[in-house]
């Protein structure tokens, strides 16, 4: 009895629960895995039809993350003849995926869950009516999917999207969040050409090393704002060999005019904001009259303050911008051309920022270097 409910169970979490009952069965059956003695996880022998074990770092109630995950052994899983089993490779660990553990994210999956949302893997077998996928090809979640932190993962094929093998494996397990939201915001706001300009704060997150990198390959300017820190001299000079026109502190920019700094660049259509409080009303005395600020993040976890000058005389437009729900709106397959681009400009080394792969078995390490435990890191990248 406990092997079917397993089964069950793992079933489930292939196709992301399913939804009604199917769901609350889902969730039943996989507390049982979870509270099941060791020796029960034991499994016989799998045949064709069926992937391999799999380890997989699950949490079955929020909270903090280096409390509630764990490692655990999961048992093969039926596939099916629409399905396609994966080896995963590589898998982030986002900010996103802590909060959604933390509970605090507007989308998370129901506990118990596995965790991580994007990743890259190859293709161990595939159903028996899968033709566009074959063993050893390299495909990645898209849209992005919850459950990667897993050595594998059975989902039907319309799931997956296969990519370029030459594509570092680093930035293809990466490619889904962040360059996209770099991509996304540059595109869909305003239209800009090359000789344009953009401003933005928040300038070494790898949304903004995405933006600067992006921006350049099309010709755009970017202006880029950053806060006050020991040797910024340094993090200037990083930004700068990304492409970066111009680099400021906080503090630089307590003038009266900040274009007067700006020189030959022309004064930005367009900003971006991640950080809010003061660091968004710097962004804000850059843009010229109808330009638009976009915000996507609030990491100082303060308002942001607009003038009264700012929407009467300068008519600037105030948006937000988050990605899961771009991806929400049916836009699988301009999705998946859109990471073709941004895997093709990491190929050619236009399109970099610093990682750290770890081994899946030093996860729960890396899980203290992404919760900013041991200082500041690059960003974690599981390596299965």
């Amino acid at each position: 009895m406990a092997s079917l409910v397993r089964s069950v169970a793992l079933r489930a979490l292939r196709n992301g629960g399913g939804g009604g009952g199917g769901e609350l069965l889902f969730h039943t059956a996989l507390k049982n895995i979870l509270t099941s003695p060791p020796q029960t996880l034991t499994v016989r022998a799998f045949s064709a039809t069926m992937s391999p074990p799999s380890k997989a770092v699950l949490y079955d109630q929020q909270g903090p993350p280096d409390l509630v995950t764990r490692v655990v052994e999961l048992p093969p899983v039926e596939v099916k003849e629409n399905d396609v089993c994966v080896r995963m490779l590589a898998a982030p660990i986002n900010p996103s995926d802590i909060n959604r553990i933390e509970g605090v994210y507007p989308v998370r999956p129901e506990v118990p869950a596995v965790g991580g949302y994007e990743g890259v893997g190859e293709v161990y077998s595939v159903g028996s009516v899968v033709k566009a996928l074959s063993p050893g090809d390299w495909v990645i979640p898209s849209p992005p999917s919850f459950g990667t932190w897993q050595t594998y993962i059975v989902k039907d094929q319309s799931v997956w999207h296969k990519i370029n093998k030459d594509s570092p494996v680093e930035y293809a397990a990466t490619a889904t969040v962040n360059p996209l939201t770099a991509l996304r915001m540059l595109e869909d706001f305003v239209p800009l050409n090359s000789g344009d300009a953009i401003v933005q704060n928040g300038a070494t997150s790898i949304v903004g090393q995405c933006i600067i990198q992006i921006a350049r390959d099309c010709g755009i300017h970017s202006i880029n704002i950053i806060r006050d820190r020991p040797r910024s001299y340094e993090v200037k000079e990083k930004l700068r060999k990304l492409g970066a026109d111009e680099v400021f502190t906080e503090t630089q920019l307590e003038v009266k005019n900040v274009k007067g700094l700006l020189a030959n660049i022309p004064e930005p259509a367009l900003g971006f904001n991640c950080v809010g409080g003061n660091a968004a009303s710097l962004v804000l005395k850059f843009l010229r009259q109808g330009a638009t600020m976009v915000t996507y993040g609030g990491m100082s976890k303060k308002p942001i303050t607009v003038s009264t000058t700012s929407f009467i005389f300068k008519d600037l437009s105030l948006r937000g911008f988050w990605l899961q729900k771009w991806l929400s709106t049916d836009k699988a397959h301009e999705c998946r051309k859109m990471i073709d681009y941004l895997l093709d400009l990491a190929r050619q080394g236009k399109l970099r920022y610093e990682m750290e792969m770890v081994p899946f078995d030093n996860f729960h390490t890396a899980l203290n270097k992404a919760l900013g435990k041991l200082g500041s890191q690059p960003k974690q990248v599981i390596r299965f």
